[in-house]
């Protein structure tokens, strides 16, 4: 009949070209899109991981000198120090040391390094900075381990130089 169009064939209208497959190119997106969400999802678990770490290790640091500051070494000592380390630096001498120091309300820390890290099981953490008190700067470096609890195994509060 005039006017009538025929039947469209199975590659598309008479006169135009075959429609592309594009199976193949959204198996290749698909596959892409899977390569970069686990890499993101990756990322996103490491930072979690060892920034979780990290800000523990600043917690512990920022807890201990925030009771030293405030003159309660005493309870800084009980509650940071690891046994070994009370066993080489005595009570009295650490709380002379950190009197000798002459700290107060006015001493702001500054943490400029945090390093965390675990091995076989055994965590750590290393924080350097410097506490700034009415124009005299206190340098800072402390080591915490341990399994669970992290408990200082190292402590460094010197007058800067």
């Amino acid at each position: 009949m005039p006017g009538q169009y025929p039947d469209p064939s199975p590659f598309g209208l008479p006169g135009q070209p075959p429609a592309k497959d594009r199976k193949k190119l959204w198996i290749i997106l698909g596959i892409a899109g899977g390569v970069v969400l686990l890499a993101v999802v990756g990322m996103i678990v490491l930072f979690n991981v060892f920034g979780g770490a990290t800000n523990q290790a600043r917690g512990l640091a920022d807890g201990f000198t925030k009771l030293v500051i405030a003159g309660d070494s005493s309870k800084a000592y009980d509650d940071y120090l690891d046994p070994a380390l009370q066993e080489q630096l005595s009570k009295e001498d650490f709380l002379a040391g950190v009197e000798s120091l002459k700290m107060n309300d006015t001493c702001k820390p500054a943490y400029n390094d945090v390093k965390a890290a675990s091995d076989n099981g055994v965590n750590s953490a290393d924080i350097a900075g410097v506490i700034t008190c009415d124009g005299q700067q206190i340098d800072l470096a402390y080591r915490f381990e341990g399994t669970d609890d992290l408990k200082m195994t190292n402590i460094k509060l010197r007058p800067k130089t």
